[in-house]
């Protein structure tokens, strides 16, 4: 894929604050807290990883809020298309237990700056300029009947101007509440992206794709030779249904042991599906973020002009390593990956 020009990621810029429900955080007076949002997180690795990489939000004008776009830009993300505007910042609360057993996600995100955009709000002649990837996840739709509008709004746009989309199938059960079902408004969407990850339980809540029964009734246990079959015929089906989609990935990541992980991906190209190395871990330090990492992974490797089975080798570990650093984004640059691989 011959690449010149910027990866642009948008969606909401959110605080995750992290109280341990096993330490006295209250009489402490502390709260740890990281700048995330998914795409975010994307635009953070894209950026480390040396591709220009910039990220469209919504964000009050203020000093908090000034401080964290200054925050942004030392990490060489370019923030020009950034929206001053509104009232407030999303905030989302993930308690840790312990066993890193988080206690459910906690969001305090309603009327936020980015919440409250539509369609008009955002001049995409001016903002995809010199853009070559447009990224975004189902986050954004999740918000409100006008996110969705606006995200439907961005891809057309993008696609009229040639440029490459990607979208991550990331569903929040405590997001859709405005009266629509993921399946009402995700396809119509999706037949505008070219590169669609997720796996085959979001394809099949968010894009209606076929599911074989024995996924649906129980949580684990699965046989790896059935999860493959499954990512082939997901993928195909989600390509026969969107001509422009040129890639679909899937991640598989299961609990090992008490505090540990499995993970493994793959990635579905023209009529193949390539499976990557499985990774195990007995324990690992932070969920949040890695299919993010994975995400940026598969950018970094097609905007790189990596074949497909690099790519994913690349997108498979970077995520695998996400799950040892304690931040919403990665902070290991391309070689930490590769030595990781090597060793």
């Amino acid at each position: 894929m011959n690449m010149q020009g910027k990866v642009l990621s948008f969606g909401e810029l959110l605080l995750r604050i992290c109280p341990d429900i096993e330490q006295d955080w209250i009489e402490q007076h502390q709260l740890p807290f990281y700048v995330g949002g998914a795409e975010l997180n994307v635009a953070t690795a894209l950026a480390l990883w040396n591709v220009p990489s910039s990220y469209l939000s919504a964000i009050p004008q203020n000093a908090i809020c000034e401080g964290i776009d200054n925050y942004l830009q030392r990490r060489n993300i370019d923030t020009s298309a950034m929206l001053w505007t509104g009232e407030r910042l999303g905030i989302y609360y993930l308690p840790k237990g312990k066993d890193l057993k988080n206690a459910g996600v906690i969001y305090d995100r309603a009327n936020s700056s980015f919440a409250n955009l539509k369609v008009g709000s955002i001049d995409w002649e001016e903002v995809f300029a010199d853009v070559k990837w447009f990224h975004f996840s189902a986050i954004c739709p999740a918000i409100s009947q006008d996110i969705a509008d606006l995200c439907q709004e961005a891809v057309i746009k993008a696609q009229e101007k040639g440029i490459f989309v990607s979208l991550d199938l990331n569903y929040r059960a405590k997001l859709w509440k405005y009266g629509k079902a993921p399946k009402e408004i995700m396809p119509k969407i999706a037949q505008y992206c070219n590169l669609i990850m997720g796996n085959i339980w979001a394809a099949h809540q968010m894009l209606g794709t076929q599911l074989d029964e024995k996924f649906l009734t129980s949580s684990s246990g699965y046989q790896e030779e059935d999860l493959l079959a499954q990512a082939d015929r997901t993928s195909k089906e989600i390509i026969s249904v969107n001509p422009i989609c040129q890639y679909v990935a899937n991640t598989f990541r299961f609990d090992h042991k008490s505090k540990g992980i499995k993970y493994y991906t793959t990635l579905f190209d023209k009529d193949s599906l390539i499976k990557s190395t499985e990774y195990i871990a007995d324990e690992i330090l932070d969920k949040v973020g890695s299919g993010d990492c994975f995400m940026a992974g598969l950018i970094y490797g097609l905007y790189s002009n990596l074949s497909p089975k690099e790519t994913l080798e690349f997108a498979t570990l970077a995520a695998f390593d996400k799950l040892f650093i304690a931040s919403d984004a990665t902070t290991s640059t391309v070689e930490d990956i590769k030595n990781r691989m090597i060793a």
